[in-house]
């Protein structure tokens, strides 16, 4: 969505709101399509002192699989955003300043931008999720596996000791 701001550019005081759906349906992140449902997109621009300021927000709810147990869960993402608008940009780059095209802003790619880097690296169902085993599979938050633990590698020549012993 594209916002035009030429009518309160000069206006100190003045505000635009937006509202829209943000649709990252196609996106693939290792394999997961995270963003199954519509990204509910709200916020203003305000003229502030000659100063645009973009405050908004973006909130969805997350359709993946945990990452320790492969359980599918829904997880709330609620992703605030706060940027200043320039017409002219005096340095190359700028984390808090975006550069404004015309009058206009491309909320699409802001807010796009904003919600991808905000994914958590890990998600989890729960805090203390136990996961796989990882010999048989099994779920080990639904109770202990029948697999017989592993001994320690290091271990193993103590191990054949007790073993001559017998």
């Amino acid at each position: 969505m594209r916002l035009n701001l030429q009518e309160i550019l000069h206006s100190s005081g003045a505000e635009k709101r937006f509202s829209f759906c943000l649709d990252l349906s196609g996106m693939e992140f290792f394999g997961d399509r995270p963003f199954a449902q519509p990204i509910a997109v709200s916020g203003r621009v305000r003229n502030q002192a000659d100063v645009l300021l973009l405050e908004g927000v973006a909130e969805s709810i997350l359709d993946l699989p945990c990452d320790r147990c492969l359980k599918p869960m829904e997880k709330e993402m609620r992703v605030p955003v706060e940027f200043m608008l320039s017409e002219h940009l005096e340095e190359e780059e700028s984390d808090t300043i975006l550069p404004l095209e015309d009058g206009a802003i491309d909320l699409d790619e802001v807010f796009t931008t904003a919600v991808v880097l905000a994914l958590d690296a890990k998600h989890l169902c729960s805090e203390d999720c136990k996961g796989l085993c990882p010999q048989c599979g099994a779920d080990l938050n639904e109770g202990p596996c029948a697999c017989k633990p592993e001994p320690d590698p290091r271990l193993a020549a103590l191990a054949q000791l007790l073993d001559s012993d017998e």
